[in-house]
């Protein structure tokens, strides 16, 4: 693991700085010991090897004594003569192997351990030296008191003199520790991989088993050459900056401290001061303060819990104290108690009376938000998401993505091919594949098929509740409906490259093997019109209260060359579009995917009911994980229905979290209004979903600062992906959290 110490952290001397010392020191000690090992289990392996060569060699030499005792049966001669090769072959490959393993783990771990390591040891020798001597200069700087004026000079000499050399020690042994983690990362890798091309080699005759190995240990390859120029040149910007700040004036140590009510972490400020303690004695222990969370706390060591002096900074006051021997002492007065505190300069001190001052201003512009969440969270829920059957739910427990979806029927072999055990997958199609059908697919194109990895790719909990819904045998069950009836055979794992490719364009691209549905002329006579209020009426209580109701006397437009006007459609087999967004409104991703698969446009739009798209239908179903499917299949997030309403505005009105924060991801338009000239928002502010408000404004503000940096100046981005994955997370996992709408909100809307 690869621990970086930050200079300006350094430079501060914090529990922190102190903290990431020690990680890193242990971390170099199990390191030097794992390498040890490693270099002795290498040199005994090698020794084995050879042993296993010599004999090895005495079979080979009987082979060919039996093969010209056969001379006189050329068919046994030959046969023995070419295996007899073949084992002195294999021979040389292993003493090519066993050579290449002595140079490349044993002679270059040893080579690092010798050098690069000592070095680190002797650099952290003379850091603890000095940090002794720092904090004895400080202990008696404080104790000086102010009416003996030589005292007082000599102690900010040996102080100054201290700290000065302090820095300069502990600059070199940060920079020490910086080289050696970036060293040690290229040096393990290049063993190691030097190692592996070794094997990748002597195995030529199981060249299938490392035909998936292969592309990674070329990428690694590559990344290894483009690691050592950025090792370099890392290398040359830590020395440049190890200079400049060398270069520096520390003779008054007035650290930089500035306080940020807007900080990222949530401390305003944050560094040293001595506390006078409440009891008889009133001594003065030194802690490492801050200000966060309206409170005022202080800690002895970084992983010590905070300890809170003041809880809440809205009751306290701040004034300077003169009245005692200490130099540049202030006090923190709360109305049940006081805190006297004191800075190492004057300087500090006028910094932290005014960091405090502006943070009391802070909690009462913030007074009111605690109050507002409680009731939220009090308030009971309609909008509630999708959790998913139980089956599938403990399915997604403790498990890798490869097992949760290897878990689904027909998911264990290649959807295609039938290979046992794919690491493949299309997220679109919902299905597993194998290395080589997963290539085709990507041949063919991401508006056909979106591959993806099931050991080497992260997966977002939605993804994998989406594969969970579909598998191998139900997409199988629509895309190879006929094909016995065409009568052309599936192809099996060993089958050319070729034939795989063919079968899966006509399955995919062509759809061959699809079950068409019957043609208008042969439809029954009995045909019912779709009413635009039937599934609204199943999660309204009351009728006319539908989001995306009609006018009754709507009809619909033609659409493409599959939908007529007006809307009526066979009742056992509806058109494919209109299946389609029946299907997302009760969360049916077989239906779907069959109605995908029948040609259904998946921006298709219902006349009938206000201009919906089946996108908007699974908003009002309440489900993140159909929403996410529409969306992988080519779903415009932004289409607005009628009344200019798009899924995101439909999601906040009823207060799906989940989808609203998937929207967003997904590039929806959260400036757009509806015919009452309303945006998202405003919509949540009205409902008062603090929720959905926070990732609005989140994503606005993004929005904001990616626009005033321009391309290469993206602040708050990090944060922000961070906060959205939080609440993906909670939505995907566990949706009961986030159900604080009221009925009452979605019926006024």
């Amino acid at each position: 693991m690869k621990v970086t110490v930050d200079f300006e952290e350094c430079l501060k001397d914090s529990p922190r700085f102190r903290a990431a010392l020690e990680e890193v020191e242990g971390d170099v000690t199990e390191l030097e010991l794992k390498l040890d090992k490693l270099v002795k289990l290498c040199i005994a392996m090698i020794d084995t090897g050879k042993a296993f060569c010599t004999a090895n060699k005495q079979f080979m030499n009987g082979i060919r004594d039996l093969a010209q005792y056969s001379c006189k049966d050329a068919l046994v001669e030959t046969s023995l003569t070419k295996f007899s090769d073949t084992l002195q072959e294999m021979i040389n490959y292993h003493n090519i192997l066993f050579d290449q393993t002595q140079r490349s783990i044993k002679a270059q771990l040893q080579t690092f351990v010798k050098e690069d390591i000592r070095k680190f040891k002797d650099a952290k020798k003379q850091f603890e030296k000095v940090s002794e001597e720092k904090e004895n200069a400080l202990v008696k700087n404080a104790q000086v008191q102010r009416n003996k004026q030589h005292e007082v000079e000599e102690a900010t000499n040996i102080l100054t003199a201290t700290r000065k050399c302090f820095r300069h020690i502990a600059l070199d042994y940060v920079l020490q520790i910086n080289v050696l983690q970036s060293k040690r990362r290229a040096e393990i890798l290049k063993s190691m991989l030097s190692f592996m091309y070794a094997h990748l080699a002597f195995f030529h005759q199981g060249y299938d088993l490392f035909s998936e190995l292969e592309p990674y240990m070329k990428d690694l390859g590559a990344q290894l050459d483009q690691l050592a120029v950025d090792a370099a040149k890392e290398k040359r910007d830590m020395e440049q900056r190890h200079s400049t700040i060398q270069q520096k004036d520390y003779s008054s140590d007035d650290a930089k401290l500035e306080y940020n009510v807007d900080a990222a972490n949530g401390i305003v400020m944050e560094g040293y001061l001595f506390k006078r303690a409440s009891n008889a004695f009133k001594t003065w222990n030194r802690r490492w303060f801050s200000i966060q969370n309206n409170q005022l706390v202080y800690q002895k060591k970084f992983k010590d819990n905070p300890t809170v002096v003041v809880e809440d900074l809205r009751l306290c006051t701040v004034k300077h104290c003169e009245d005692i021997e200490r130099r540049f002492c202030f006090e923190v007065v709360s109305p049940t108690k006081s805190c006297m505190l004191q800075a190492d300069s004057e300087k500090l001190r006028q910094a932290w009376i005014k960091a405090v001052q502006t943070s009391i201003a802070t909690a009462y512009r913030e007074k009111g938000d605690e109050s507002e969440k409680q009731e939220k969270k009090s308030s009971p829920s309609t909008g509630s998401l999708e959790s998913g059957s139980e089956t599938k739910e403990k399915l997604l427990k403790g498990e890798s993505a490869l097992q949760r979806v290897q878990c689904i029927a027909g998911n264990a072999a290649c959807c295609d091919c039938g290979l046992a055990d794919p690491r493949w997958a299309s997220i679109n199609l919902g299905i597993t594949l194998c290395i080589e059908c997963s290539g085709i697919h990507r041949s063919l194109g991401v508006h056909f098929s979106k591959v993806r990895s099931l050991t080497l790719d992260s997966w977002e909990p939605e993804l994998l509740k989406l594969m969970c819904e579909l598998g191998n045998d139900v997409i199988n069950r629509i895309y190879e409906a006929k094909l016995e009836k065409v009568g052309l055979k599936k192809p099996q794992p060993g089958c050319q490259r070729q034939e795989k490719e063919a079968y899966i364009r006509a399955k995919y691209v062509e759809r061959k093997f699809v079950e068409k549905q019957p043609t208008s002329a042969s439809l029954p006579e009995s045909r019912t019109k779709v009413l635009p209020e039937s599934q609204e009426a199943k999660r309204h209580s009351g009728p006319g209260k539908s989001l995306l109701a009609g006018e009754p006397g709507a009809t619909s437009q033609k659409e493409g060359d599959k939908q007529e006007s007006p809307v009526f459609c066979d009742s056992k087999q509806p058109n494919p579009g209109l299946q389609l967004y029946q299907a997302a409104f009760e969360k049916n991703l077989p239906d779907m995917a069959e109605a995908l698969a029948h040609g259904a446009e998946v921006n298709w739009v219902n006349i009938e009911e206000n201009k919906a798209t089946p996108l908007i239908q699974a908003v009002r179903g309440g489900s993140l994980v159909t929403c996410e499917f529409l969306l992988q299949n080519g779903a415009n997030v932004n289409i607005r229905d009628i009344k200019g309403r798009g899924p995101l505005h439909h999601a906040t009105v009823l207060g799906h979290t989940g989808q609203v924060c998937l929207f967003l991801k997904r590039g929806a338009n959260q400036h757009a209004t509806d015919e009452d000239g309303k945006d998202p928002l405003s919509i949540a502010v009205e409902a008062a979903n603090a929720d959905i408000v926070t990732l609005l404004r989140l994503a606005r503000m993004n929005e904001e600062m990616r626009e005033s940096e321009g391309l290469y100046g993206q602040p708050g981005d990090e944060i922000y992906q961070d906060i959205f994955r939080d609440f993906s997370q909670m939505a995907s996992n566990n949706p009961e959290k986030l159900n604080r709408f009221h009925q009452s909100d979605s019926q006024k809307s």
